[in-house]
């Protein structure tokens, strides 16, 4: 692991760091703010994933969470959104596909299946990295998100929910196989058998018997995707008659952006360090 910049903020520190990555056969690029508690102690792990055109830094920069992320004692990690370099395969044209738009999945299609493993990098080899290198609790893990990284962050709870104790996002793409801006990109990633795009989609996977206790979804009205790509109601749907609680706010004025995120991240820390004390 390479330190590229190590930063005190609120008594912790905020870094970025890289390494070769297995999964994606690329370098890989990811941020982690750890709090002042962890100098004593080992620290609950919140993931927060980015959405469409972001890196790690976008959140770090916009996000707002370092205040009370050490005040609470929680460690943020930031990963990238898709594997980067050169020779990654991408459409320069089209940014809800390639680089920046990993969708957290894991394509089976050529040529976005030799480096576009988003979901075993999140969900094995990110972990056992910042599990050896960081003071982390990893029985004590939360995920959130926004957008791309709501859908990623969703879907993920709801394949791990022994791993994670908590799961919140905003604005996120609950059922990305019938949106607009989505289905694309899943028909090129994971091919034109639609059954393989399910494990991706948090509606989909509800219908399909898979659970996590509960969730907090926030989505500003004024958000200009809301019809075409969010949808947060379907996911109210989706869980009817299931046990599963749901906490669905919806923002009068705010749109997609960061100021609707920063304004909310405190609800969303709190909420997270709630369920992972």
């Amino acid at each position: 692991m390479k330190i590229i910049s190590q930063s005190t903020a609120f008594g912790g520190m905020q870094g970025v760091y890289s390494h070769p990555s297995d999964a994606c056969k690329c370098d890989m690029t990811f941020a982690v703010f750890v709090p002042p508690q962890a100098v004593s102690q080992p620290c609950p792990v919140l993931w927060y994933l980015s959405g469409l055109t972001c890196t790690h830094q976008n959140v770090m920069d916009k996000g707002e969470y370092r205040r009370l992320a050490a005040e609470l004692g929680l460690v943020i990690v930031c990963p990238d959104t898709s594997p980067r370099g050169d020779d990654v395969a991408d459409e320069a044209t089209n940014w809800q596909m390639g680089k920046g738009a990993g969708f957290y999945l894991d394509a089976t299609q050529q040529p976005w299946a030799e480096n576009y493993q988003m979901y075993t990098y999140i969900t094995q080899e990110l972990p056992a990295l910042i599990g050896e290198q960081f003071r982390v609790d990893m029985s004590r893990q939360g995920i959130f998100g926004h957008s791309m990284g709501g859908h990623g962050a969703m879907t993920i709870a709801l394949k791990n929910p022994d791993r994670f104790k908590s799961c919140s996002a905003f604005a996120p793409i609950v059922e990305p196989t019938t949106a607009d801006w989505s289905a694309p990109a899943l028909q090129k990633y994971l091919g034109a058998d639609r059954s393989t795009w399910r494990p991706y989609d948090a509606c989909a996977l509800v219908k399909d018997g898979a659970h996590f206790p509960e969730f907090l979804l926030d989505q500003g009205k004024a958000d200009n995707f809301l019809d075409s790509g969010l949808r947060p109601w379907l996911f109210e749907q989706a869980i009817e008659g299931k046990d599963i609680a749901l906490t669905l706010r919806l923002h009068e004025r705010y749109d997609h952006s960061y100021f609707f995120i920063s304004t909310f991240m405190d609800d969303h820390l709190r909420w997270h360090a709630e369920r992972l004390a």
